[in-house]
């Protein structure tokens, strides 16, 4: 059920895992002086809260974080990385997942090509090795927390964040009412109890984040056989000569 206490709470760790990626990255995207997009109303898009790309195709797809170049809240600017944020308590679910994020990131990240953007994703919850390493393969720089992570952030305002499918709504429902009455600050102690879970694995993540930002095409050299070498500032000059 949409509605249920189990559906509820996936959210919420989900939305979590979204916001505390939103406040790591975001000083990255900010030294470059670039602009992270994330779900919220934007001007650029009349408002509205999802976020559309365009691929190569002209097919779109829901991401959940870009990083833009010249962009701003009433400007779209050229996608630099795609960051997607999932949480699965299962891992009969965490393969189609995988696929869905390769299939729609990657779709996007070809219409970008010359840039060589970013590709990355922050995971949570219960997923197979053999889906991790499908997304490493594929290029994506991956941070896992598993599940004990989850669990044991929580456990640090006293919400029990474990459960299996049989467990009882009622005890889940008491969890979820729980957070509900949460203050900002115990909201931050489990952000940053689970970030520091896995610091390792996000300091890789950032490095190389900030390390695709850092990156540009300053010249395109072209030495033909015949002739003499011409320099070009871009790479769409290619077609006019």
């Amino acid at each position: 059920m949409a509605n249920s206490p189990t559906h509820r709470f996936g959210q919420i760790i989900g939305d979590l895992l979204e916001q505390a990626t939103v406040e790591t990255v975001r000083p990255i995207v900010q030294k470059h002086h670039m602009y992270l997009d994330f779900i919220h109303p934007r001007p650029a898009r009349n408002g509205n809260r999802k976020i559309h790309v365009e691929d190569a195709l002209g097919n779109f797809h829901d991401l959940d974080l870009v990083v833009e170049e010249g962009g701003s809240e009433e400007v779209i600017g050229r996608p630099r990385a795609f960051i997607e944020v999932a949480w699965r308590r299962y891992t009969k679910h965490s393969k189609n997942k995988a696929q869905e994020i390769s299939s729609a990131v990657l779709a996007c990240a070809r219409k970008y090509a010359d840039d060589a953007p970013f590709t990355g994703t922050v995971l949570a919850g219960e997923f197979t090795e053999n889906s991790l390493q499908q997304l490493r393969s594929q290029g994506f720089v991956v941070v896992h927390f598993p599940l004990r992570s989850i669990v044991d952030a929580f456990k640090t305002v006293g919400i029990d964040a474990y459960w299996e499918e049989n467990t009882p709504d009622e005890k889940i429902e008491e969890q979820v009412k729980k957070f509900e009455h949460l203050t900002d600050s115990e909201i931050e102690t489990i952000k940053h109890h689970l970030f520091q879970e896995e610091k390792d694995s996000f300091e890789i993540f950032a490095k190389v984040l900030d390390q695709s930002l850092d990156r540009h095409v300053s010249r395109v050299s072209i030495t033909s056989l015949w002739g003499n070498k011409k320099p070009l500032e871009q790479l769409k000059m290619l077609v006019i000569i």
